[in-house]
């Protein structure tokens, strides 16, 4: 595993970090925000879980809104 991959597992650094979290979902969501959004993979990784999550949920939000009046 990569150092930095090591460090995500284990929480470590700054905010963010959840033990145990799957990292190819967590590589989902820092790929999701930083698309959408264009933030930068260090100010995505530093944000807690939560905050996270919300994020991506409420992109998917509208996602789903204007997908469904363009159909």
């Amino acid at each position: 595993m990569s150092p930095l991959s090591t460090k995500l597992c284990r929480g470590a650094g700054s905010g963010g970090g959840i033990l145990g979290y799957p990292l190819d979902r967590l590589h989902e969501e820092v790929a999701y925000l930083g698309y959408h959004l264009h933030w930068s993979y260090e100010s995505i990784l530093q944000m807690e879980h939560r905050e996270r999550r919300r994020w991506v949920e409420e992109i998917a939000k509208i996602n789903q809104r204007l997908n469904t009046q363009t159909s």
